[in-house]
């Protein structure tokens, strides 16, 4: 036997519903928080510094990713 039962709910209600906390409040302050810091920071850096942290990063994530794409697959070159 097979049923399928729908339930028409709000998130919050779903989360009360589950036993969850409400974490909002906790998500708001965090986003406000970010969003200060960013704020300070562009008001401190210069756009061609910004630029050249985000390159250096990109090019340290590509790195580490295929090294670690090389680390799960046997027998790849390194």
């Amino acid at each position: 036997m097979k049923m399928n039962v729908e339930i028409e709910c709000t998130p919050a209600e779903a989360r009360a519903f589950m036993g969850l906390p409400n974490v909002e409040p906790l998500n708001d302050h965090l986003v406000s928080e970010m969003k200060r810091r960013m704020d300070e920071n562009i008001a401190s850096m210069k756009p061609e510094e910004i630029m050249k942290t985000w390159t250096s990063f990109g090019v340290q994530a590509q790195e580490q990713f295929r090294r670690l794409m090389e680390a799960a697959v046997p027998g790849a070159k390194p």
